[in-house]
């Protein structure tokens, strides 16, 4: 395991943007070192990085992930981070499926209209003959 990475190696292991780099750290989820204006991102920096991009792709947001990540290091330390994220994925899961419900009950009514359309159009046209 390398004792550094630069930013340029990050951006192009996550496919990231040095904009989106430099955002997290503003937003103090990641620390890199300085060595004057080079930023030096240390394996723990990565591998918070990569657990900010997969809270991101399962739809947490930056609060939520912050306080999933930052439990790792502050008691109850892993256990309490694991149980936190387990919750977390239970709300997620569930606002999901309930959106999924939501679609398909659209998708049911749309179902529905189109059928009224297509057989109003149908009679229509019987009428014109």
């Amino acid at each position: 395991m390398r004792a550094h990475y630069t930013i340029t190696d990050l951006t192009r292991e996550f496919d990231v943007t040095t904009r989106t780099l430099r955002f997290y750290e503003q937003q103090g989820l990641i620390d890199p070192l300085r060595r004057g204006r080079t930023r030096l991102y240390r394996p723990a920096d990565r591998t918070r990085l990569k657990l900010i991009l997969r809270g991101k792709r399962l739809g947490f947001s930056l609060s939520e992930i912050r306080e999933i990540v930052d439990m790792y290091d502050a008691p109850p330390g892993e256990r309490g981070q694991l149980d936190l994220l387990m919750a977390r994925i239970a709300e997620r899961r569930a606002e999901l499926e309930a959106k999924r419900r939501d679609i398909d009950l659209t998708l049911a009514d749309l179902d529905d209209v189109e059928t009224g359309c297509r057989e109003r159009l149908a009679s229509l046209g019987k009428e014109q003959e």
